[in-house]
């Protein structure tokens, strides 16, 4: 079993370089992935993502626990893509106000990525997770956005720690972050 973490920024090369690791494996594919269709725009990008995959790969749209969702529905799957981490932290936030407690937020981030880490654990399946690294840019604004950001990046470090390799995506490009030898 073997665990990867693809962060980078939007447009990096994420999604399509998780796509063509699933691919080289050569054998069962479970995508899941975390995107809410709120508008058109974001129905369209999902409409994009569904036509960009192979048809014999199952795909299994969840919003939150998705750790178990996949034990769930893992099948005979020898690799599983999570496509991603950022629609999932922000699938969070969803579910309070605007004027929730930090605390309350980060707790419910921190379970999240603890169900994923025991699904990967408990799994022969190899993960490739995509996420985005939302910390390299300004400060944003208000509090809800900065506290968006530092919960990402909570839930990017928890799993790069848990994950075999990570690699940082730039112009499509992966450089190597971290590799287990």
């Amino acid at each position: 079993m073997k665990s990867i973490l693809l962060t980078g920024g939007a447009r990096s090369g994420k999604s399509r370089l998780a796509q063509e690791l699933a691919l080289k494996s050569g054998g069962r594919v479970l995508f899941v992935a975390t995107a809410e269709a709120g508008d058109d725009e974001m129905k369209r990008r999902i409409e994009a993502h569904r036509q960009s995959r192979p048809s014999g790969w199952v795909t299994l749209e969840v919003t939150n626990h998705v750790g178990g969702h996949i034990t769930k529905n893992i099948g005979r799957a020898g690799t599983v893509i999570i496509d991603c981490v950022t629609l999932l932290v922000n699938n969070i936030f969803q579910q309070f106000d605007e004027n929730a407690d930090a605390s309350r937020l980060e707790k419910a981030v921190v379970a999240e990525i603890k169900e994923l880490c025991d699904c990967i654990d408990r799994s022969d399946a190899d993960f490739i997770i995509v996420t985005n690294e939302v910390g390299l840019g300004i400060i944003p604004g208000d509090k809800v956005s900065r506290l968006y950001r530092d919960l990402l990046g909570k839930a990017n470090q928890m799993l790069a720690e848990r994950v075999d390799e990570v690699y940082l995506m730039v112009a499509g490009l992966p450089v190597t972050v971290k590799k287990r030898t």
